[in-house]
């Protein structure tokens, strides 16, 4: 079996990375900040991915981090190999719905309890956000350097 290869440049694949994984939790955030619930539940709920739910928060915040990281980091690599590059944000935000689809309604409910209990627009709206942002960022720097013309 072959190697996926990216169809993007090693600097634009990191830029996105880095933007979709440090930025997409804000539609949650915001959420639970204007309804009065607690903007940490989801991170909580992705640290017992890795640890017991019951663990104290540092240590489920840094499990957190890898569990986010790591999956982001995943998924990232997949739409950098698959995504047309004159179409990468539209490809993001549709191919990452269905990846929500998949996170939220099938893998979370039958491995991630606390994940599975979270409300489930709020999560949604986290997954297009990764969406636009990655596809965004790769669309921006590749337009940036006359490519998308």
């Amino acid at each position: 079996m072959k190697p996926l290869r990216l169809r993007f440049p090693a600097s634009d694949v990191a830029w996105a990375y880095v933007m979709a994984s440090v930025f997409s939790g804000a539609p949650s955030t915001l959420h639970a900040l204007l309804t009065g619930g607690d903007p940490l539940e989801a991170t909580r709920a992705a640290g017992a991915m890795l640890l017991p739910a019951d663990s104290g928060f540092r240590a489920l915040f840094a499990a957190a981090a890898v569990v986010h990281g790591g999956v982001s980091l995943f998924w990232t690599l997949v739409f950098a190999a698959l995504l047309p590059p004159r179409h990468a944000l539209a490809g993001a935000v549709v191919g990452v719905a269905a990846v929500a689809l998949l996170d939220l309604r099938v893998i979370a409910p039958l491995a991630f309890p606390s994940v599975a209990a979270l409300a489930f627009w709020p999560q949604f709206a986290d997954h297009l956000a990764w969406g636009a942002l990655l596809g965004g960022t790769l669309w921006w720097r590749r337009r940036r350097r006359g490519a998308g013309r």
